[in-house]
């Protein structure tokens, strides 16, 4: 059976994209993951300068391996841009919180940029640090 038009419409809306990329990991789903990524798609993150559609599913995708689960801390839209803040927990338990900020246009993700996160529970305790801010 065919979406109905509503459904159809919320499947292209940016947090959707977002949700739905997200899912792809976690589902190990390449065939999901393919249609929400434009061709003119960018990732950019502290390890990876604007790399291409191809470079990233090379690159990145591999760690759908790992991906078992995130939890949406913000999901955040303005525009066409979608700020997510995540608690992401790979299939060894270990449990990350990053921030991306997600670009789709007519219900494709042309961009993403990636903000590595901390381990959680934080490494610190609370109103402490894990060692020294570098001198200036």
């Amino acid at each position: 059976m065919p979406p109905s038009p509503k459904s159809a419409l919320t499947q292209g809306d940016p947090i959707s994209v977002a949700r739905r990329y997200y899912q792809a990991y976690v589902d190990k789903d390449r065939a999901a993951i393919e249609p929400l990524i434009g061709d003119d798609f960018h990732f950019s993150s502290p390890l990876d300068n604007r790399i291409d559609r191809q470079t990233y599913f090379a690159r990145c995708w591999p760690n759908s391996e790992n991906a078992a689960d995130f939890k949406f801390i913000y999901l955040v839209q303005d525009e066409d841009h979608v700020f997510v803040t995540y608690e992401g927990r790979g299939s060894n338990g270990h449990i990350t919180r990053n921030t991306e900020v997600l670009t789709v246009r007519l219900g494709k993700l042309v961009s993403a940029e990636v903000y590595f996160g901390w381990s959680a529970p934080h490494e610190a305790r609370l109103g402490g640090f894990v060692k020294a801010s570098p001198q200036s």
